[in-house]
């Protein structure tokens, strides 16, 4: 039985490549700080988070890179589409993710922006980058799984 999605949630913007360039260890939903025209622009999903990654400096986590484009109708209150963006976290949590990414390997990368109760979240995953036959062998496991599925429903009707 497929995990039916949360209604409350809301996706605004989902990392693809993510999953496919790197194995995802843990996953982690924090906050963000953002401005109101930033708020805007993701709900219009006037972003790109192709380059986007988390680093912890100073005990405290910042999503970089990742672009939010200008809201047309902010004017001067506007915001710079690629600045460094707070995550909010306990400071264990912040702990947790400067460890984790300490060891060899391993990145922190966000893999998914959502609204849940009107506030906007953000998943940040523990990853490791995977070698390129891993990918092919992710890519076969894939394919016949769906040729599965496929012959499945052939049988049934």
């Amino acid at each position: 039985m497929a995990n039916k999605p949360d209604p409350e949630v809301k996706s605004l913007l989902r990392n693809k490549k993510a999953r496919h360039d790197y194995t995802v260890e843990d996953e982690l939903e924090a906050g963000v700080s953002l401005m109101g025209s930033e708020v805007k622009s993701l709900r219009e999903g006037r972003a790109v988070m192709t380059d986007a990654y988390v680093f912890v400096k100073n005990g405290e986590a910042f999503l970089s890179q990742l672009q939010i484009s200008e809201y047309p109708w902010a004017n001067i209150w506007n915001h710079a589409p690629k600045r460094d963006r707070k995550l909010l976290l306990h400071k264990k949590e912040i702990g947790k993710l400067e460890e984790r990414s300490a060891r060899e390997g391993f990145t922190l990368i966000p893999l998914d922006i959502y609204l849940r109760n009107g506030r906007i979240k953000v998943l940040v995953g523990v990853c490791k980058g995977k070698r390129t036959y891993d990918k092919r062998q992710t890519e076969r496991a894939k394919t016949a799984d769906r040729e599965v599925q496929a012959a499945m429903k052939k049988v049934r009707r």
